[in-house]
């Protein structure tokens, strides 16, 4: 079958070729797709250059097929999975760049009713829901608070931006170009703010009447900055690391310490919301 495969790590993405692999074999507790769609991922641009911690630790390594998310038809399923062959579904895993994947139950769902295979890819399994839980379960956002998401034209962020509103919560979105300013605009947002500019939290805090926010969502590593403009005792979701380089922030921690701000980690799969996404509000 025809595949992104990585057998060593690459410099530069554009050095990623389609190739002909063996294709999977299901494993008895796995489902076989035909994947008709795949959506790319910034988690995808770091396995392939082995600049992910699943890289470091040896979770993703060469050789593996690239691609996180993907959406298609199901060719082959053990008889007790919950799906049958011909099933519309959408999941998670690695190895989306491919005409087949074979994958755990647990990394498949259903296709929605009224959605297509390829809105459900562009959706992204390995996106909305780390976006969904790290709001819903983590930050616990309420109805009437004010919610910082980074990087709001993103992958995460763009999804981030609705599900706040759907939470009764206002927006202000942080992006890194006036095009993605645009996007941000036309989701109805509180206000939008370009964090590649010297002193944008002064721009947050005018946007709350110099109250500060009530939550953040992180996925550049703006944490320094964003406490500045975190009303006192409000949270930061530290998600990821996007805009760093690949380096860590390093942080004074009497800035927490002053702000009384509550600093929590996410990382996919390790919260779980009491509703799913497509349960609705």
């Amino acid at each position: 079958m025809k595949a992104i495969a990585i057998s060593s790590f690459v410099k530069d993405i554009a050095d990623l070729r389609v190739s002909e692999v063996p294709s999977p074999r299901r494993q008895p507790d796995q489902v076989l797709i035909d994947v008709t769609h795949s959506a790319l991922n910034h988690v995808d641009l770091l396995y392939a250059r082995g600049r992910h911690q699943n890289n470091h630790i040896g979770l993703v390594r060469p050789p593996f097929v690239l691609g996180l998310e993907f959406a298609g038809i199901v060719a082959e399923a053990p008889p007790d999975s919950g799906f049958n062959i011909g099933d519309e579904v959408w999941g998670a895993a690695v190895g989306g760049f491919a005409e087949q994947i074979a994958v755990p139950v647990k990394g498949l769902q259903r296709l929605p009713h009224g959605w297509t295979l390829a809105e459900a890819a562009a959706l992204g399994a390995a996106t909305a829901p780390v976006s969904y839980a790290a709001l819903v379960s983590v930050a616990d956002i309420k109805p009437g608070q004010v919610v910082l998401v980074h990087a709001a034209a993103g992958g995460l962020g763009v999804v981030a931006v609705q599900i706040a509103h759907a939470l009764g919560a206002q927006v202000i979105g942080t992006v890194g170009s006036e095009e993605k300013a645009e996007v941000v605009k036309r989701l109805g947002v509180l206000g939008v703010v370009r964090y590649d500019r010297e002193g944008w939290e002064k721009e947050v805090l005018k946007l709350t009447d110099n109250v500060g926010v009530d939550a953040v969502y992180d996925t550049v590593g703006l944490v320094e900055k964003s406490i500045r403009c975190t009303k006192f005792g409000g949270s930061i979701v530290i998600a990821g690391f996007a805009g760093l380089g690949g380096k860590m922030e390093k942080l004074p921690m009497n800035r927490v310490l002053l702000k009384g701000v509550k600093l929590l980690g996410y990382v996919s799969g390790t919260a779980s919301p009491t509703r799913t996404m497509t349960d609705g509000w």
